[in-house]
């Protein structure tokens, strides 16, 4: 969700897990149905906010402040666990919009070619070329990937889990949100 609404992740993600708790009696289906299932309300309700957040202007500053308190937990450690994350989600941001979405749904929560394509409304070999070309749009922008972001995965045109087709050169190192 943040790689499509940013900072609103949070109130999107619920909004979506409260979607999916009140449906899930009319849901039928195997573990791999639910992901897909779960990913399509999530990116609608991803485009919900979106559009509202157009039609509708943000707090004022004042409202802001009052938001931007800081919290009782252990901020630095938590900016320092998410910095890799940032990176690569504001990567993935700067994508056109096509390959973001498919680079985050086939990589970042490995959902296969056919799954993508149901979530996006689009066929599974414009999505495995969209994530193709994301990919090596990334692996272009990071010459070296920076020692902060953790080990290094070599992603494949099947998602990152090992696949006929490898992309030469493409050390992106994507972060899975833990």
């Amino acid at each position: 969700m943040r790689g499509l609404v940013r900072d609103d992740a949070e109130d999107v993600v619920s909004e979506a897990w409260l979607q999916i708790v009140r449906d899930l009696a009319t849901f039928r289906g195997s573990g791999a149905d639910f992901r897909r299932w779960a990913a399509t309300v999530a990116r609608h309700r991803a485009i919900d906010h979106l559009r509202r957040v157009r039609s509708r202007p943000r707090g004022t500053v004042i409202e802001q402040d009052v938001l931007d308190l800081p919290a009782v937990d252990d901020t630095a450690g938590r900016a320092l666990e998410t910095l890799s994350t940032e990176r690569v989600l504001d990567l993935v941001a700067a994508l056109p919009p096509d390959q973001g979405e498919a680079v985050l749904l086939r990589v970042v929560m490995g959902l296969d070619g056919p799954s993508a394509a149901q979530v996006l409304g689009k066929r599974p070999g414009a999505v495995r070329a969209a994530a193709r070309r994301g990919i090596l749009r990334l692996a272009r922008q990071l010459a070296r990937p920076p020692d902060s972001v953790g080990p290094v995965r070599r992603l494949s045109a099947s998602g990152g889990h090992g696949g006929r087709a490898s992309l030469p050169g493409c050390a992106v190192a994507l972060c899975v949100f833990r």
